[in-house]
């Protein structure tokens, strides 16, 4: 039995959910898996009933769960930050969701605003680091309300944060290439063994005590993954590569902050939010998965949100799981369910959330 505690959340969360499930159970029945939901009532309608986000019982109870299914997090009623830490930031804290997967790839019959470049330029991965940095929240105000109000927030990350992060970059990259190479490298680098290539995106020349830890952790490990080929890029060229070039890169590994920030930008280069999943992982724990927009409040029970992005999201969530076969199912039925569609905008073309759903849930 697979268990999975499902949360909703706000806005269209519940809606693209339900479309996930739905994908979910078909493809249980194909591949005979015993899946079991558990729907959980973390959101911000609870809190403005209530006034709770989530204590520190129900986040030990979400640790009998084998992975966590999210749809989105924060309601227009409440002040932004409130239920987003409250919740989203104290699961991925609380359960060490030290990975932050951001998989960046444009699927065939999906536009992208990247002149020139297709499917083949763009399949990459983002390895944020999930647990450290400026959203830990060390710093504070003084004199606050004052012409001399000082504000500081310190980006503050351990070696041994660094260090498996990392790791689990390289691994990533060593498993994403075992059976086929990566197709950016030339001929002579396949020859040389080269499987895969880590890029290392920072700020080095400024933030210069940080990242010099980061650039030691690289090194460090580079010795035990001969087969993989890294570089670095400071964060405001990878600006410019990812649009540029983005066959350049195959696996990214990089802070909190950056990682935020570049991951949004590569969700627009593959299509758009809706079509963009990610994974909060702790390797060895609960991970939770989700699409990577946000409550998108506009479309709230009008049928209109685009669920692909949640649907991918529980593909993730079978790959991480050790479920290759059902996962690729939910990846290759996605794929069929665009080449239907000449836009990703659902409203636009006709089809609405639960049409979409129901197509992906009939191909696989």
């Amino acid at each position: 039995m697979i268990k999975i505690g499902v949360i909703d959340g706000d806005g269209t969360g519940p809606e693209v959910v339900a479309e996930t499930l739905k994908v979910l159970v078909a493809v249980a029945s194909k591949f005979s898996l015993s899946l079991e939901f558990t729907h959980l009532p973390y959101n911000g309608s609870r809190y403005l009933k209530e006034g709770k986000t989530l204590d520190d019982a129900e986040l030990e109870d979400l640790k009998c769960f084998d992975a966590l299914l999210l749809g989105a997090i924060g309601h227009v009623d409440i002040k932004p930050g409130i239920v987003e830490k409250g919740i989203l930031l104290k699961i991925r804290f609380g359960l060490d969701q030290y990975i932050n997967l951001r998989p960046v790839k444009l699927y065939p019959n999906v536009e992208t605003p990247i002149k020139n470049k297709g499917p083949k330029d763009i399949d990459y991965v983002i390895i944020r680091e999930n647990s450290g940095g400026l959203y830990t929240g060390a710093g504070g105000t003084s004199m606050k309300n004052t012409p001399y109000e000082v504000a500081t927030q310190s980006m503050i990350y351990s070696y041994h944060q660094v260090k498996r992060c990392v790791l689990y970059a390289f691994e990533y990259a060593r498993k994403r290439h075992l059976e086929s190479p990566w197709k950016g490298l030339t001929e002579s680098e396949l020859e040389q063994g080269f499987k895969g290539k880590l890029t290392l995106c920072g700020k080095s020349n400024v933030l210069t005590y940080v990242f010099d830890l980061w650039e030691r952790a690289v090194s460090e490990l580079e010795k035990k993954y001969p087969e993989i080929k890294t570089d670095y890029v400071h964060v405001d060229a990878m600006c410019i590569y990812m649009i540029e070039c983005p066959e350049r890169f195959d696996v990214i590994v990089t802070e909190n902050l950056f990682g935020d920030i570049i991951t949004d930008l590569a969700a627009v280069t593959q299509g758009g939010l809706g079509i963009s999943p990610g994974g909060n992982i702790n390797p060895t724990g609960v991970s939770m998965f989700e699409p990577i927009g946000g409550t998108a409040p506009l479309f709230t029970g009008k049928n209109q949100i685009n669920p692909l992005a949640s649907i991918l999201s529980a593909q993730l969530m079978l790959a991480h799981l050790g479920y290759s076969e059902a996962a690729q199912a939910i990846e290759l039925a996605v794929m069929a369910v665009i080449k239907k569609m000449d836009s990703m905008a659902a409203a636009k073309m006709g089809f609405s959330t639960t049409e979409i759903g129901t197509m992906v849930a009939q191909c696989v």
